[in-house]
This record gives C-alpha cells, structure tokens and sequence, in this order.
C-alpha cells in the first residue's frame, strides 16, 4: 500500500436511530447508519386488540422517501409493548430508521420498540419514522400479532401467567432463576424473563441465569410467556434478590494507563450502554475513558450527539446506579451515566475526545485561530452542566498534513500549534492527549507532523496501532491489520507498532507518552483458499455493521484463530480470513509494551470486547 493512501482507520460514526427530537433528513441519507447496524432485539409486544397502527408518507424526494408508523392506545390498559410487521414489493425497503429497530426477512419488515417507547398509555399514540427506497406502499400490516385496524386474531387466546421466578445459586455476579410454566390453548413457545421491567433474555425453558451483574445489588425478576403466535400473557408476580459482596470496587494496579473508548453512537444499534462498563467488570480495570465523539466544525469543537451525549432518558434497568431518569432533569445520556460511573470508581478518568476519521475536516480551519480554537474547546467541555464529568480533552485528527478521509495541508508545526493553545488554556490540572497516526514507514503521516515537538504540550499520544491493513485492498493480500513487528512478506514496510513507536521515540517523544493501540475487532477477506497471511481474495468477508469489520466478541466463536504472526492472532475459516487479537496476543503485546517503557495502553472500544470483558482484562493483567 503506499504511502499516500491510508489504511482506514476504525473510527466510525453512523448517523444512529435517533428521538423524534432529530430525524434524519433526506440530504444526510448517504451518512445513514447501514441497515446491518440496526438489528437489534426490542422487547416483543403482547398481542394488541385494542390499538392501531397507522401510514403515512411524510414526504418524497423522488429517490427515496420519509415514511413513518404510528401506534394508537385505543383499550382501557397501557401497551407494555409494540410490533408492527408488513409487507413491501421487491423493489421497496427501509434503509434507516429512527425510534424503532427494523429488521427484514425477504419482503416481510418487521419494526420494534425501543427500550424508552413501548410503552403506550391509554388513547395515546407513539410514532416511528424511517427513510426509505422504491415506489411500493405497504400491505399485510399486523400490529402485535393482529390486524392493524385493531381487529382480534380469532381462535387463539394468550398463554396465562407463568409462576413467580424463585432464585438460587446467587453469586456476585449472577443469579439462577426458575419458574413453573404458563398454559395456552395452543402451546407456549418461549418465555420473556424481564429484569426491573425490561426483557434481557428469551428462553424455551423454565429456568435462566442471569450472569454480568453487578455485587452488592438489588434486581427485580418476572416472566412473561409468549404463544405460537407471538402473542404474549400475563407478567408473572416478580421476585427480587441482591447479589453477594459488594463494598466499593478495586482500583487496577500499577501505574500504567488502560484507556478505552466509548462510543456514543454504541447506545443505538450495538445497545452499548455505560452500565455495560459496570456488568462487564471493565469499570474496576481501566484508568480512563476517552468518550467519542464530538465534532470540529466552524473552527469550534461543537457537540456530536445531544440526544445520546445528554438527553438520552435512562430507564432504571440501563442505569448505572439503578436508578430512571426523569423527564425534568437537568442532565440525561451518556454524560450522567458517567458522573453516576466516576462516583462508583473515582479512580477513572473521563477525557472527551473530538474528531476522528469523519469528523477530522474540520481541524485544519480550527488551527487558523488556535486560541480561538481553543477557548471554544474549554467552554464546551468545561460547560456547567457536566464540567464535573470530563477531566479533560482528546483531539483525533486524522491526519495532521496528510490524508484521511480528506486531505489536510496545515503544515509541520499545526500539530504542535493547536497542542500548544489547548494546554494554554486547560492548563496543567486538566489532560490534554491526542490520537495520532501509526504510519512508521519513510516519508510517512509520522514524518508529515511535528509530533515530537507536540509532545510537550500533550499528556500523552493515543498511536493507533492497528487498521495498518485491510479488505480496502479488496484482493488482497491478506494480512493482519494490527502486526506488532514485521515478517517476510509484509505489503508495506513500516506499517508495525514496533516502527511506529521507534520512529516516535527517534522524534523526541518520550516512551512514557506513548499509548500502544489494541483494536477490539477483527478485519478480514472472504474468497480466500489460502490459511497463512499473504493469500488472495475476492472482497471484504461479511460482517455485522459493515463487510471487512467484526467484533472480537463475535469472531471468537464464529472464526476461532488458527495461527498467529507478528504478535497477532489470525483465522482461515471457510472462504474467510480474519486477523485480530486475542487474550494472548494482548498479554504479549503488553510485555513488549512494558519493556519499551510505553506509558501503557488503550483500546478501540468498549462494544467489542465479550459481556465479561476478557480483552479489557488481558490489557489489564499485562501491564501489571
């Protein structure tokens, strides 16, 4: 690859599923989360007979269109929940959606709740809307399992009411939940078990083990049994418990930095909250959290998300403390999910980052008025309303006077220039840090910036270690995508964390201000017969949200390694080949980490990592 085309870094941003508040508009459709990424579960409804679900076309563009779902209470009891399905003709689809998660099998759409909107009080109506393609209406509607017009589905009643839930084999972590089985004229086809009113799982039995707890905790139980038609009974009486220990969590140990980011986007398709960071036990583990993004635009750091970042309203099963937020508090979101986080762990520190791969066009008119720049940075991050949140700023450009998404042509010294004004005015009990580019190859995005210079200035550099190859080279050949060193064969000298942090290291940054990348992903090829690196390929292997990217979580189960080299595992499964880090490779990394004098490590992010957090524990045990 040369040297003037950049690796892609994973620094994605969809546009999310957002609030009725912020609908995504025609001109931003091809920003649009891809519909792969809105897959998700919702809580199923129960069967409707008493409500109705509604069409319209809110507009039309030519290409696409605006439709929008809307669901009306018309009984006496609120909804707990909604479904609706219905039919398009080849030629018609959904391409993003906001309000609901949408999901399509052949020409069959189907559209659920979120976990804020199903439920519906009597003569109340809840609305989604999405963007859609094609000339088709929609046909075959159902609302819940019944006809939209609020018409019953005939012959078949709902289950009844299962046993209330007893519990046992409660540990710090989990607890086992057992129940006798609800009745139907039909059959009963699953259960919903539901904790502190939301369902977090969907079993065929009448047992379940809820694992990923927190110590010390009260959670609330019931169940709910859903027929052969999807229709739902009675909830079950509810059962509580607390879970075993408790009293405070364990700081990591040592003085290295574990740092992970946390995207603000997780909370939409990925379901990725910052309770996740308590459940997972990562909280006990890492330092910091760089939380992702905000933008760079009009020469100012101005917010990426406010629904997500603040307004976000938290039910009492997401939130960290266990507690719902209510519709007139000051602060909501991500932002008081992590002031709830830092008063259980207030040994984390929280730096709000802004930029990175789509959002880096804006750093190059930033950097005109540096001050300016600047100031705009504090008074956003240092606003009242959350000013106790953030201990600080992280700045991604990608790339100082190179190419990324766009190409900058600020200079050398821009790099150190913005540097400087930042730490002017955050001055020294605030962090300043910036993610800087991996490229260690002659004359590469290293070479382009004054990074040693800037290092004065910065607390520490987040170097990207990882992304150096992937199915962009769509034939291609395969390689790993985070190579600790380099191998025979390797497409492009340079491209290693062993020459990206040497040439760092040559540039005047001391070793303690280098962070070493570890990508909680996997990227890979698909068409590929050959198992070792170096083989050809057709394109990009399949993945969840786009082709050529998975999560660790899933690729451990689905595409298990087969081999390693440079310091990172791979796997040849099928036609595809994938290259991430494991548990091991991580720990090898650190020890190499360690024994260059890094100041420790981050990772990119939180959302890939497995429910238990093995790859934050392995960074974690590392750098012991």
């Amino acid at each position: 690859m040369s040297t003037d085309t950049p690796p892609r870094r994973s620094r994605f941003r969809w546009i999310p599923l957002r609030s009725g508040r912020s609908k995504v508009i025609a001109g931003l459709t091809a920003l649009a989360v891809p519909f792969a990424a809105m897959v998700g579960l919702a809580t199923p409804a129960a069967a409707a007979t008493s409500a109705t679900a509604t069409y319209t076309k809110k507009s039309d563009w030519g290409s696409g269109f605006e439709g929008q779902w809307t669901v009306k209470n018309t009984g006496t009891t609120a909804l707990s929940s909604w479904t609706i399905e219905w039919d398009y003709p080849a030629g018609t689809r959904v391409n993003s959606a906001w309000d609901a998660t949408v999901t399509s099998s052949g020409n069959r759409w189907t559209a659920k709740n979120l976990g804020w909107n199903g439920t519906v009080a009597p003569g109340a109506s809840v609305s989604f809307g999405f963007n859609g393609s094609g000339p088709g209406a929609p046909t075959g509607c159902k609302l819940n399992g019944a006809s939209c017009d609020g018409s019953t589905v005939p012959g078949d009643n709902p289950p009844t009411a299962p046993g209330t839930p007893t519990t046992s084999d409660v540990t710090n972590t989990s607890v086992k939940l057992s129940w006798s089985a609800a009745t139907d004229d039909k059959g009963v086809k699953n259960y919903d078990v539901l904790r502190n009113g939301a369902k977090i799982a969907t079993v065929t039995g009448t047992t379940y083990t809820n694992t990923g707890l927190t110590a010390g905790t009260d959670y609330t139980y019931a169940v709910q049994a859903r027929d052969t038609i999807d229709q739902l009974g009675p909830i079950s009486a509810s059962v509580s418990v607390r879970t075993t220990g408790g009293g405070g969590e364990e700081p990591p140990p040592g003085d290295k930095i574990n740092l992970g980011y946390f995207t603000n986007w997780g909370v939409y398709g990925r379901n990725y909250h910052v309770k996740n960071l308590v459940t997972s036990g990562t909280a006990a583990k890492i330092t910091h959290i760089n939380y992702a993004f905000g933008n760079v635009q009009g020469g100012k750091c101005t917010i990426g998300d406010s629904y997500a970042d603040y307004d976000k309203a938290y039910t009492a099963d997401q939130s960290v403390d266990g507690k719902a937020d209510t519709w007139d508090q000051p602060l909501r979101g991500n932002f008081n999910q992590l002031r709830k986080l830092k008063a259980q762990y207030p040994h984390i520190k929280v730096l709000w980052s802004f930029g990175g791969w789509t959002w880096s066009g804006g750093f190059g008119q930033a950097v005109q008025n540096p001050a300016a720049f600047a100031q705009s940075c504090y008074d956003l991050v240092e606003d009242p309303r959350w000013a106790d949140v953030f201990d600080g700023i992280d700045l991604d450009w990608e790339y100082p006077n190179a190419c990324g998404l766009t190409c900058d042509t600020s200079g050398p010294a821009a790099i150190k220039t913005m540097a400087d004004a930042m730490r002017a005015k955050f001055g020294p009990n605030n962090l300043v840090t910036a993610a800087i580019t991996a490229d260690g190859s002659s004359g590469g995005k290293i070479d382009a910036a004054d990074y040693g210079g800037a290092a004065q200035s910065f607390d520490w550099y987040n170097v990207m270690t990882y992304d150096f190859f992937g199915a962009w080279a769509a034939k291609g050949p395969t390689a790993p995508h985070s190579p600790l060193t380099s191998y025979t064969g390797i497409p492009q000298q340079g491209f290693t964390s062993a020459d990206a942090i040497a040439k760092l290291k040559a540039k005047g940054v001391p070793a303690k201000k280098l962070l070493l990348g570890i990508g909680f992903y996997g990227r890979g090829w698909t068409g590929v017969t050959q198992a070792a690196p170096g083989g050809t390929a057709t394109g990009a292997a399949p993945g969840t949200y786009e082709a050529g990217i998975e999560d660790y979580k899933v690729l451990k189960s689905t595409c298990p390694a087969t081999g390693t080299i440079a310091g990172t595992a791979y796997a040849h499964c099928g036609t595809n080949w994938w290259s991430y880090d494991t548990p091991a490779t991580i720990g090898s990394k650190m020890a190499w980490a360690k024994s260059q004098g890094l100041g420790g490590a981050f990772s990119w992010e939180f959302s890939g990592d497995t429910t238990n957090g093995e790859l934050v524990s392995a960074i974690s045990n590392g750098l012991k």
